[in-house]
């Protein structure tokens, strides 16, 4: 099922748009997708399981192209795959998709910026790409990258594990006595708060075209998020020259 996406602006590579009248990058709830089954992998498997498991996705998406109207990318750690399974979903007639494993991804920033710019570089323009599980300081990096979307689960997500989420840190509550006995759901609450707020803070950058400073900022509150940006920037600098503006 296709939904109705318009790119408004580049900031990088960073997509400012509208998906069905509203305003991305954006928080999507449970209600604002109704996402196909797939069949779920671990991230770090051999490649011929991996490849069943595409060929499965596939499968179920098709089934169920006239109930759903988002997808979910599957093939694990390999490039090939990801990208073998985006332009079949795309070809069943979707054009918003869930990437698969994103917990995963966060811990391993060169697999991360390789699958994800790969995707974004093969994905129809008109193809919106949705993280899930990002850490709230990897938010702006992920969006400068091309995602278009988070989804609100991270909050859940992370008050499960009792880690807080700020715009530039996660804190284990456990070693770290920000707040105490806090509730899974205030927490959880503490959490969503926090994405709602970046993302309107990523919207705005995107607005003043300095998504980039705000992505550079936040480069220096993690190992990971350094890394990040530092591979991006060398591998894959024609990539964002390609968007970028010149002033």
């Amino acid at each position: 099922m296709i939904r109705k996406y318009e790119i408004k602006s580049h900031d990088g590579p960073g997509r400012y748009g509208k998906l069905d009248g509203e305003k991305t990058p954006k928080i999507f709830y449970e209600e604002d997708l109704k996402i196909a089954p797939s069949h779920g992998s671990a991230y770090n498997i051999d490649k011929e399981i991996a490849k069943l498991n595409v060929r499965e996705t596939l499968r179920l998406a098709k089934e169920n192209a006239d109930e759903c109207d988002c997808a979910v990318i599957q093939g694990s750690k390999y490039i090939n795959l990801r990208i073998e399974c985006l332009k079949g979903l795309e070809e069943i007639g979707y054009n918003v998709f869930v990437i698969a494993n994103g917990d995963e991804l966060l811990t391993n920033p060169r697999e991360l910026v390789d699958i994800v710019v790969n995707l974004r570089k093969n994905a129809h323009p008109s193809s919106v790409l949705i993280f899930t599980f990002a850490e709230s300081s990897f938010m702006p990096i992920l969006t400068y990258m091309g995602i278009d979307g988070f989804l609100s689960d991270a909050s859940n997500y992370y008050s499960y594990l009792n880690v807080l989420q700020t715009p530039t840190k996660a804190y284990d509550l456990n070693s770290y006595g920000i707040y105490e006995d806090l509730t899974p759901e205030e927490l959880e609450e503490k959490n969503l708060e926090c994405l709602e707020f970046v993302i309107k803070e990523i919207q705005s950058h995107m607005e003043n075209s300095s998504l980039r400073n705000l992505v550079e900022e936040r480069s220096t509150t993690s190992p990971q998020n350094v890394s990040t940006l530092k591979l991006l920037d060398k591998n894959y600098m024609d990539f964002i020259l390609e968007y970028s503006q010149l002033f």
